[in-house]
Order: structure tokens, then C-alpha cells, then sequence
């Protein structure tokens, strides 16, 4: 928070390399004697009152490597001797005032990876030179009065992630290389002047074309992709929950919003109304839940409903509402900073502002929404209103660059939205006789539901639903360290486990999205009644989960046991499971760079040592698989379904046991005979530590018909001595090779036929860490009697003969006990193989 000049005196740092002087009152002019920083290397000076230009001095600093000046108050033009700083990598400039000009020449910076000129009044055309810039990773050009054609040469920069070209001058056909698809970059096209003719059939979450003609989109649905949505009729009024799930408040029903959001995407689903977004958040690891803001607290407002979750842009977010009645509209914006805080922590610091446009009139400059509430947490509704012509309007927010981008952590800024309301002032037509219709109908639907509520309720006074009391009973004998939740409670959490709360489906049973009645978000896990778990593993995971803590295990809040209805309260894990994000249909996987896979890999590896070796309770999980692991909104992994856990007793070496799980994760001594350890485990995350580096599923992946599964192609690959070619293409070259071995390695290490020469999961830590080295076992990938080469490893491995002797002589104990089915219906059912089994 300092304001004044920067003082002169701090030119006399000439060893300066680094400084950051972002989000302060800073004014006046950069002192001359800060030409004197010639060994500087990096610079941000964004969200500041400057005045006058950027200082021509800056063409001193050669040395210089990342300049961020983003909103800073200083006034265009870019001055030309920046075109001097050859060793730039990034340069961020946003929000210049006054005066523009062309493209400024930044020929002589070749090794730019980050681009950003964004609403700095550049005129004139796109030079060719941008496109010959093979280390261009994101281009933002946005809201400049950039004109002409897009050059097909661009095609060539083959590193491209983003692109935003938003409201701009370009016209000219859409080229079709990006029409296709023929590129993995995020582009956003939206509001320019290209032609109408060349716009595609269909639209996709990495090319936004909201209003990119010089026609725009209106009610008749100008873009092709909006002609399956033309307007059926004329509506009077509109409610979105922002962010938010379907919620009704005072007879005002409100929509639901919880479509994910992406760094160009405009897909119409709807015709009522479209969200059109453009920008990502710099500086952070990309998560799809980046878009929609949770609250950190409990909320104590009214209508919290509308607050516990909001809708959130790093740039350039538009509710467009469409087929809307002529005439006057009362327009109502909800706001409530949910993630600052007003207490005396770190979160307390940040400070979000942004603008609002309605009908393309700024309505809203420099809106601080803490400011404007008088707190966090407090509600801010601001009324406008809106003439409409053509059948729509226009909501448009804005961030400018100002206020703090990395405060509680890197990437928190940007507008947030809670909810709209769209009321005309006119009334909508009606008719008595629909009205008649109506209640005729609800009748006929209300009359025979009361009955047979009331059949219900007597036989459940009656006891003839029993069961609850015995249940309640041994749930309290479990001494749990959680709440006991009432079914009441749970319905109206999941709106009466509305199908669209569904979110997974498992052996289990369904597993539903609720939030409680304090705004937590939860998922709550059904037992069905044809499930193959039953009471005594709904326990047992109560019993297992309640007693651990950790930060990869998933947390237990409580639980329900009325009549027959068994549930679990989890918290809820907004990037469902490791499954559904590496095997998942194209458009829900999730683009996970190298290092998110590494952070997720050593995740589990730790919650596996903590069950294993750390936590009171020693467990073996028996059931780790890429479905039980979830994935948070940050993508850290948790550990998750301990129906089938076991306890692992110090005094005995192994648990002869009826077999469990799933089949392509079973160690093989397990599923052979039965014989239990937590090597089980070890050889369970070797499987899912394959699946992150190769991104794809042992359960189905056939590379051809000489291999049964992933993890038998890697054997034959680790025999030829090309582990690389396991890595998964879709991370091109933009992984860490040392790395990547390395954890192939710990993974064929902990898949190891002889449980006595796997790993403990703590050792599996420290290797995939780098602080131990990886000792190799070469095996012959043989389905069964492989051959094993040993080399080095056999002297280390002597020492635990002794140890476990009692452990390898019941390597050969069958202990005759039957099978049983797997715990979830994404593995195979071991079962199905043979029915005698069962």
C-alpha cells in the first residue's frame, strides 16, 4: 500500500536484478536514476497511478528478461526504444492512456515466450514478424483497433496456448486452420469485423466467436452454431444463480450456472441466454475450476444461496440474454466477496476491481465490491436499467489490470459475479385458460402423491421401515469423529437427489453434489439397495476414515443411517477422480502438464506412506485405483473408498482374506491366494503411477495384440531399454525426462512379482522426490514365471530374508478363500470372469 514518487535514491541499487512494485498508490514519474539498473533482469510495476509515458530509459536495461506494466497510469505510445531489450522473454503492457500507435517494433525480440499489448490504442495490422516467433506460448492483443486479415503464417507457431485477438478490427475470412481445429491453441476471435460467410457450422471450447462479424449475434442467431437455438417465443424476465446451482428465493426461481469455463469458449446450449469468456489466469497452474469462485467461510447473509459460489474471469466474461420482449428492463447485479478476508491474515490484502458494461455502456468504473458492501462476505446489489430493441442484452464485465493479481495466491483477481436478475417493466401476456390448466394438472399429480405420503409415513411410525434404531446404534458404538447427519438434512442439501446433482456413479452407489445448509459444498455417497457393499462395508469406511486426517486422504463430514438409506457426507472434490481426468471422454479430460502429474503422483504416494506406516491405524487400502483417487479444484489428490479397507495388525505378517478389488490393480500374491500385506498397495500405485506418465488406462489400453496390458508393454519396453516411448504424447516435449524415467521406474519397481522386494510407500516418496536413488529389477515380461535379472539390487535385498522370512514362506499359504466382487463398477467384476468364483 505505498503511495508518493518511487524515490530517486533507489537508482543507487545498481546490482539490482529483481523488483516488484505491483498493487500500490504509486504516482509521478519514473526517477532518471533508475537508468543506472543496468544489470536489471526483471520488473513489474503493474497496478499503479504513474503519470506521463513509459521512461525512454528503459532501452538501458539489456539485460532485462520479464517487464510487466499493466495498468499503471502511465500514457501510449509504447516508446519506440523498447524494441532495444533483445533478451525479453515476457512483456506484459496493458491499459495505456492518451495517445496510441501502430504495432511497436519488437523485431529484435526473438526469444519472446509471452506477449501481452493489451488496450494500449495499437492500430494498423498484425506484423508478419509475430508469426515467426517459434517460442510464442501466448499472444494478447486485445482491445486494441488492430485491423486486416489474420495471417495464415501464424498456423506455424506450433507452441501457441493462447491467443486473444478480442474486440479488435479484424476482418477478412476466418482462417480455415482454425476453423478446423488444426491447432491446440485457445483462440478468442470475439467482437471484430470478420466475415459472416466464413464463420464454421459448429462451435468449440477453444474458439470464441461471440459477435466476431461485422453483423454481431442477435435474436436470429447470426452465428450458425446459435440456429438450433432460435427463439421460440418471447420472455419477460430472466434469474441466474451465477456460478451457482438451480435455486429458488422468494418465488424467484433462478438457473443454474455451472457450465465449466475455458480461456476462449462461447458454445451455445441455450436459448434463453450464453456466457461468453476470454482470458486464463497468468502466473498459476490452470485448473477447469478456475472459473467459478467457492466461498472460504461460512455465510450469514440473506439468501446465501445466491453467494456461496459466483462466477469469476481473469479478462472478459459477457452474460449475453437473448429472446427477450421489447421495451424498458430492470437490471439487477448481485456481488459478495467470497474469497478475501477481512481479518488480519494475508487475505486480507487483495484487492479486486474491475468494470461493468450494460448494453456496451460503462455502468460501473473501478468497482471494488469489498469497498462498495462495506466488507467481505456482505452483499452488494447494484440496479440498472436497460432499453432493449433487438431481443437482447448485453452484460459485460471487465477486468482493466488494477488492483492485486497474486494475494492470497498467484491468479486471484478478475470480475465476480454472484447472480442476475433481467425483469421487464412490462407484464407478460396470460391467459385464464392456461391458468385453469395448471391447476387442473397439479392436481391431478399433488392429490395422489399426498396419499401416498401419508401410506408412507404410517408405515414408517408403524417401524414397518425399521431398522434405524439398530443401525444409530452401532454408528455410535463406532466412537466416530464426525457428524451424524438426519436424511432431512441431506435431501434439501441435494434437492432431493435432483438427477442433475448427479456426479458419479460407483459399486458404491451413486454419489450426489449437495451444499448444506452453511454454503459447504459436499458429495454425498448413496448406498444403493442392489449394491454388492453392504451394511458392514458402509461401517467399515466410516470406522477407517473417521479416525484419519491427512491432506491426500479425502475428509469425512459425517454420515446418515435412517430406515434403509446409508450415506456418506465427503467434502467435495470439484475435479472429480484421477479416472475421469487422464480415461475420460475427450471434452472432460483435463490438460494436465508434466508437473501437475508429478505433484499428483507424489500425492498419493504420501497419503499411501501415512496409511501404511504414520497414522495410528495401520490400513491397507486394498482398492487403489485412478477412480479412488479424487482431484481438488487445485488438483491435489486425496485418497478416497475405504469400504475395503483393512486394518494391518504389527503382530501378524500377512491377512489370509476373501479377495477384493479390482482386477488390472491386484497384486498378484493377493489375487492368486488371498495373501494380504500392504505390498498390495504398493503394487496398486504402481499401476496408477504408470497410467499418470502414459495417460491411459491398463484396464484397456492395447498397444496391439502381442500385449495384454499397458503395464506388460512397459516390460517390453524397460527390456529394450526405451522407457521414453511410454510417455504420454499428449505432453510433447514439455515434461522433465529425468523425471519421467525416474517415476516409470519406482512404478515397475513397485509392481514387482516378490512382494518382499517392492518398496514401502515411504521409500516410493523419497525416489520420486530425488532423494533416493531408484535401484532397477529388469524383468522378462512374461505373463507368469518371469525371469528375474537382479544385478545390483540382490545385495540390498539379502538383508531382508531374514526379516521376512515368515512373509515369503506364506508366499505359497492359499488360504481357499472365495472371491468376491469388485467395489466399484469401473473395474471388472471378478465374477464376471467365472461365476464360480463367486
Amino acid at each position: 500500500m505505498f503511495s508518493g514518487t518511487v524515490p530517486p535514491q533507489l537508482g543507487n541499487l545498481v546490482n539490482m536484478e529483481i523488483l516488484y512494485l505491483g498493487a500500490n498508490n504509486l504516482t509521478g514519474n519514473l526517477p532518471l536514476a533508475l537508468a543506472n539498473w543496468t544489470k536489471l533482469i526483471e520488473l513489474r510495476i503493474s497496478g499503479n497511478n504513474f503519470t506521463g509515458k513509459i521512461p525512454s530509459f528503459i532501452q538501458g536495461w539489456k539485460n532485462l528478461q520479464k517487464l510487466e506494466i499493466q495498468a499503471s497510469g502511465f500514457e501510449g505510445p509504447i516508446p519506440s526504444g523498447i524494441s532495444a531489450l533483445n533478451n525479453l522473454t515476457e512483456l506484459r503492457i496493458s491499459d495505456l492512456h492518451g495517445e496510441g500507435s501502430e504495432f511497436p517494433n519488437l523485431e529484435n525480440m526473438t526469444g519472446i515466450k509471452l506477449l501481452m499489448l493489451r488496450n494500449c490504442n495499437i492500430s494498423g495490422s498484425i506484423p508478419p514478424y509475430i508469426a515467426a516467433r517459434p517460442t510464442l506460448k501466448i499472444l494478447d492483443l486485445s482491445f486494441n483497433r488492430l485491423g486486416g486479415n489474420i495471417s495464415r503464417d501464424l498456423e506455424g507457431l506450433t507452441e501457441l496456448e493462447n491467443v486473444y485477438l478480442t474486440s479488435n478490427l479484424l476482418s477478412g475470412p476466418i482462417p480455415d486452420w482454425l476453423k478446423n481445429g488444426d491447432t491446440r491453441a485457445e483462440i478468442d476471435l470475439s467482437r471484430n469485423n470478420f466475415t459472416e460467410i466464413s464463420l464454421p457450422n459448429t462451435c468449440r471450447d477453444t474458439l470464441n466467436l461471440f459477435k466476431s462479424t461485422s453483423g454481431g449475434n442477435d435474436s436470429k442467431a447470426a452465428v450458425e452454431c446459435l440456429k438450433n437455438f432460435a427463439c421460440t417465443k418471447d420472455r419477460y424476465s430472466l434469474h441466474i444463480n451465477c456460478g451457482g446451482g438451480a435455486t429458488t428465493i422468494e418465488d424467484i426461481s433462478y438457473v443454474a450456472d455451472e457450465e465449466s469455463g475455458a480461456a476462449a469458449k462461447y458454445v451455445p446450449t441455450r436459448e434463453s441466454w450464453e456466457i461468453s469468456n476470454s482470458g486464463h489466469f497468468w502466473d498459476k497452474n490452470r485448473s477447469v475450476s478456475d472459473y467459478i469462485a467457492q466461498n472460504v467461510s461460512i455465510l450469514r447473509m440473506k439468501n446465501s444461496e445466491l453467494y456461496t459460489r459466483a462466477r469469476v474471469s481473469p479478462l472478459s466474461l459477457t452474460y449475453y440474454i437473448r429472446c427477450l420482449a421489447k421495451g424498458n428492463y430492470n437490471v439487477k447485479l448481485h456481488f459478495a466477496e467470497i474469497v478475501f478476508r477481512d481479518n488480519s491474515s494475508y487475505y486480507s490484502l487483495g484487492r479486486r476491481i474491475f468494470d461493468v458494461y450494460i448494453q456496451e455502456n460503462r455502468v460501473l468504473k473501478d468497482f471494488d465490491i469489498t469497498k462498495e458492501a462495506g466488507g467481505v462476505d456482505k452483499v452488494s446489489i447494484q440496479n440498472f436499467k436497460a432499453l432493449v430493441k433487438d431481443g437482447t442484452i448485453e452484460i459485460h464485465l471487465r477486468w482493466a489490470g488494477k488492483g492485486t493479481t497474486a494475494v492470497p495466491i498467484r491468479g486471484t483477481y478478475g470480475p465476480l459475479i454472484s447472480a442476475i436478475n433481467v425483469e421487464s417493466e412490462l407484464k407478460p401476456p396470460s391467459s385464464d385458460g392456461g391458468k385453469r390448466k395448471k391447476f387442473i394438472v397439479a392436481g391431478a399429480i399433488v392429490l395422489p402423491l399426498f396419499l401416498i405420503l401419508i401410506v408412507v409415513g404410517t408405515l414408517w411410525w408403524k417401524g414397518c421401515l425399521g431398522g434405524r434404531a439398530a443401525k444409530e446404534q452401532e454408528l455410535l458404538g463406532l466412537d466416530l469423529q464426525t457428524g451424524i447427519f438426519t436424511f432431512r438434512q441431506i435431501k434439501a442439501a441435494t434437492n432431493n437427489f435432483d438427477p442433475a446433482n448427479k456426479i458419479g456413479q460407483g459399486g458404491f452407489g451413486s454419489v450426489y453434489k449437495g451444499t448444506l445448509s452453511d454454503g459447504t459444498i459436499v458429495a454425498v455417497k448413496q448406498l444403493s439397495s442392489k449394491s454388492k457393499q453392504g451394511h458392514r462395508e458402509f461401517l467399515n469406511e466410516i470406522g477407517m476414515i473417521s479416525a484419519l486426517q491427512h491432506p491426500n486422504l479425502v475428509r469425512l463430514y459425517g454420515c446418515c443411517a435412517e430406515g434403509n438409506q446409508l450415506l456418506l457426507v465427503y467434502e467435495y472434490m470439484e475435479n472429480n477422480s484421477l479416472a475421469h481426468a487422464l480415461f475420460g471422454t475427450e471434452e472432460i479430460q483435463l490438460k494436465m502438464d508434466w508437473r501437475t502429474r508429478h505433484r499428483i503422483c507424489v500425492g498419493i504416494a504420501k497419503g499411501l506412506a501415512f496409511l501404511h506406516e504414520e497414522s495410528a491405524l495401520k490400513i491397507v487400502h486394498r482398492d487403489i485405483k485412478a477412480a479412488n483417487i479424487l482431484l481438488d479444484r487445485d488438483l491435489n489428490p486425496k485418497i478416497s473408498d475405504f469400504g475395503l479397507a483393512k486394518l494391518d495388525e504389527e503382530e501378524n505378517t500377512h491377512i489370509s482374506t476373501r479377495v477384493a478389488g479390482t482386477i488390472g490393480y491386484m497384486a498378484p500374491e493377493y489375487a492368486l491366494w488371498g495373501y494380504l500385506t500392504y505390498k498390495a498397495d504398493v503394487y496398486s500405485f504402481g499401476i496408477v503411477a504408470l497410467e499418470i506418465v502414459v495417460g491411459k488406462s491398463n484396464m484397456k489400453y492395447r498397444p496391439d495384440e502381442n500385449f495384454v496390458c499397458l503395464m506388460d508393454w512397459a516390460l517390453v519396453l524397460q527390456q529394450k531399454g526405451d522407457l521414453t516411448e511410454l510417455i504420454d504424447p499428449r505432453l510433447g516435449s514439455n515434461f522433465k525426462k529425468e523425471e519421467a524415467i525416474r517415476m516409470i521406474k519406482v512404478a515397475l519397481l513397485c509392481t514387482f512379482s516378490s512382494p518382499a522386494l517392492r518398496p514401502t510407500m515411504s521409500e516410493v516418496v523419497k525416489m520420486l522426490e530425488g532423494r533416493a536413488p531408484v535401484h532397477e529389477l529388469v524383468v522378462n515380461p512374461a505373463m507368469h514365471g518371469e525371469q528375474l535379472e537382479l544385478g545390483g539390487l540382490r545385495s540390498k535385498f539379502d538383508h531382508i530374508s531374514l526379516h521376512s522370512s515368515s512373509e515369503s514362506r506364506s508366499l505359497v499359504h492359499s488360504s481357499g478363500a472365495p472371491w468376491t466382487a469388485s467395489s466399484s463398477s469401473s473395474g471388472q467384476d471378478l465374477s464376471s470372469i467365472n461365476p464360480d468364483l463367486q
